[in-house]
């Protein structure tokens, strides 16, 4: 079995024994010219060796790429679960070949995930393959294989005749032989009675989070990731687009691309309320109970720390199960973007001079407007609206 260590940083001399203190001295003044952070994740086999040429993908990533850490913890989660089925056939990383990476896809196809308990999505499975072959890829590249079939061009192969005429493939990898036929999902936003219920049904700090989706569209990191200035004392949120009804506040989009999103004024109301109220009562419990307080994150949980992108998930798929509908933070983004686009095709019919895609675009972060255009389809392709004509075509027949 695989496992997972995290580094942890030096202890100081006076935390350790006597007999350790010139050690712990002579430790802290060692320079590395690329220290592994705290928290860093390190792989061990069962027998507690180090999984080098995993860790040194991660370091290259982590450190020389400075990629996020949400990418970095994916990409260990896809070389964990990698090495993991590895071990537990008896085969070197080293000899696997297309057999084994087809027998790991379809573990996943036949098998729900053991964290999850859920069917793996086409999406996921296809997202592992495609890590497992950058690695391989990586590995030659950098001299800890010679060659591998895992790393060759023979696994390039379209998937269907109309593949090239359908799509532009930014990568061979999206052509891969190992990839399964996957099928583009349009958004199904939640009903404006969905969407209050949801909220109603969330407690503080998640029932904010949740209007911040809503309302302006980001993603669920980068709510997470706002701070405390970006809201309050950014040159950009006293920025008025509409002198009482809207403010500009600038974020942190995903891959750390400086973007900005319209709030309304009442979710900034509603904000500063949290933070005078609940928010530095947590912070204030915190030190009460001797626990260092996070003092640049704005949204807080009970404890005083900040929020965990995952427990918020949870919170977010529990409240829609009590509401009796599906529900996830991805949702609330989606919503925004169908409904916005929904006004301003609306906008645009009565004769504005906008260009509606573009607009939602820029608000919702996306890099290519293809990724735009599936709210479009899904506006014009309403669920909701074809839902009620059946029913009244059923209604009529009886």
């Amino acid at each position: 079995m695989v496992e997972i260590i995290r580094k942890a940083g030096l202890p100081r001399p006076e935390e350790v024994s006597a007999g350790l203190r010139a050690a712990a001295t002579a430790a802290s003044g060692v320079r590395v010219r690329e220290p592994r952070p705290a928290g860093f994740a390190l792989l061990f086999t069962s027998h507690m060796q180090l999984l080098e040429p995993a860790v040194a993908f991660l370091h290259e990533h982590a450190i020389q790429r400075a990629h996020t850490a949400d990418t970095v913890r994916t990409y260990t989660e896809i070389l964990y679960d990698w090495f993991d089925a590895l071990e537990q056939s008896g085969i070197s990383w080293r000899d696997a070949d297309a057999i084994d990476l087809v027998a790991y896809r379809n573990r996943m196809l036949e098998h729900p995930s053991a964290h999850t308990t859920r069917p793996y999505s086409v999406r996921t499975i296809n997202h592992r393959v495609r890590g497992v072959l950058r690695f391989y890829a990586w590995a030659v590249r950098n001299g800890w294989l010679h060659e591998s079939v895992l790393a060759g061009q023979g696994n390039n192969v379209a998937l269907a005749p109309h593949a090239r005429a359908a799509k532009r493939y930014t990568n061979d990898l999206d052509r891969c032989v190992f990839l399964l036929r996957q099928f583009e999902s349009l958004p199904r936003p939640l009903t404006s009675t969905q969407a209050r219920e949801l909220l109603a049904e969330l407690s503080t700090p998640y029932d904010l989070i949740a209007r911040w989706q809503l309302y302006t569209g980001l993603r669920v990191s980068e709510a997470l990731h706002l701070k405390m200035q970006d809201v309050f004392t950014s040159a950009a949120s006293q920025t008025t687009v509409s002198a009482s009804t809207y403010r500009v506040v600038d974020v942190m989009r995903k891959g750390r691309k400086a973007g900005y999103v319209i709030a309304p004024t009442s979710l900034l109301e509603e904000t500063a309320a949290y933070r005078d109220r609940h928010r530095s009562a947590w912070q204030n419990r915190a030190v009460r109970k001797r626990r260092k307080p996070t003092r640049t994150a704005l949204f807080l949980n009970r404890r005083g720390s900040s929020v965990k992108k995952r427990h918020y998930q949870r919170v977010i798929q529990r409240a829609g199960q009590s509401c009796g509908f599906r529900a996830t933070s991805h949702l609330l983004r989606s919503t925004f973007g169908c409904m916005m686009l929904a006004r301003l095709e609306r906008l645009a019919r009565e004769g504005a001079t906008i260009n509606p895609l573009l607009i939602v675009k820029i608000l919702m972060g996306h890099e290519h407007i293809d990724t735009t255009d599936r709210y479009l389809r899904a506006v014009a392709v309403d669920t909701h609206a074809l839902s009620e004509v059946l029913d009244s075509l059923l209604s009529s027949r009886r």
